[in-house]
């Protein structure tokens, strides 16, 4: 059922994101490929439920993949080792900041995950590529969409015990906290700056923990501190009711009043989750395998919570 294509096509995208459209984004796709190989393989799901989540990968890489050939015939294949080392050392660079809700930190750990499953991947201009793809977040804002605070407040936003955060030494800890943060908001609407950013607190969290299961636990404490700070910046919206009082709103994308996230009836581990058309809405720019990788990763580490899986319906309708 795993088809490692997923991983191979993935990394072509990401490495070739920048080159081909002159952004950061397209590397979404080839990330959503790879979190689709893994999320199968780290789950149990019905095989029919499992093949579901391949095709859609599939589909979404035959829409948005490369068409001209692999990025990594272009030259022999670099030793995995070498190539794990430039991209740690790139993250090295960027993982103490917050940037992009830390895209920096997912592009990099999925890249690393994929490498290492393959065994190696990838030629000294595929890593290049890579390498500049994660330098790119470098002095980057923390993220364009917020609500009840603003970039320039986040930007000088300090952590202190007032906070109450425990401290983290292991992704088990890790998973505990964004399972708690996840359940304890009222109310989720659609947004980007909330139900997209909430799920971004997922994934983010989830590549700092593949880090340290990766045997580099120091790019996993040096990435603590920035997401605990995207993390209070969050809790600034937890309790917000529109109904109570308009919140405000930094964003280029949503509006004000903000509108209710719809509720997932299925779950991403079953087959009805799947009937559903995903293409139409472009497999939510990949993230309709990302969020189900991070949070069933999460809810498999840190004993979850009903709250936490209710929430989570209203991340991925």
């Amino acid at each position: 059922m795993l088809d490692r294509r997923l991983l191979e096509e993935g990394l072509d995208i990401m490495v070739s994101s920048r080159e081909r459209t002159g952004d950061l984004w397209h590397a979404h796709y080839g990330a959503g490929a790879i979190a689709a190989y893994f999320w199968v393989r780290e789950n149990r799901l019905t095989a029919l439920a499992a093949g579901s989540v391949t095709a859609e990968a599939k589909a979404m890489l035959r829409q948005h993949g490369l068409n001209d050939g692999l990025t990594s015939q272009k030259g022999g294949v670099l030793p995995r080792e070498e190539a794990e080392a430039l991209i740690t050392a790139a993250l090295d660079r960027t993982i103490g900041e917050l940037h992009w809700v830390g895209h920096q930190a997912i592009y990099g750990a999925l890249s690393l995950k994929a490498i290492r499953e393959l065994d190696g991947w990838g030629t000294e201009y595929d890593m290049d590529q890579m390498v500049a793809l994660i330098d790119s977040f470098e002095r980057t804002i923390p993220g364009r969409s917020w609500v009840n605070t603003t970039v320039k407040e986040i930007r000088s936003l300090k952590l202190s015990e007032a906070d109450g955060f425990p401290d983290i030494e292991r992704p088990e800890q890790l998973s505990r906290l964004i399972l708690d943060e996840l359940g304890a908001f009222c109310t989720i609407y659609q947004a980007e700056a909330h139900h997209d950013l909430i799920g971004h607190m997922l994934t983010y969290g989830h590549a700092l923990n593949i880090l340290f299961e990766l045997d580099y636990p120091a790019l996993f404490h040096k990435g603590i501190p920035p997401f605990l700070r995207m993390v209070k910046a969050l809790r600034l919206s937890r309790d917000v009711d529109v109904e109570q009082e308009m919140p405000t709103l930094q964003s280029p994308v949503d509006r004000l009043p903000l509108i209710r996230a719809e509720r997932s009836v299925a779950l991403p581990h079953e087959l009805e989750y799947w009937l559903t058309d995903r293409r139409s809405r472009d497999w939510h720019g990949g993230h309709l395998f990302k969020f189900p990788f991070s949070f069933y990763h999460h809810a498999r580490n840190g004993n979850s919570v009903p709250e936490s899986w209710e929430n989570f319906r209203y991340i991925i309708a």
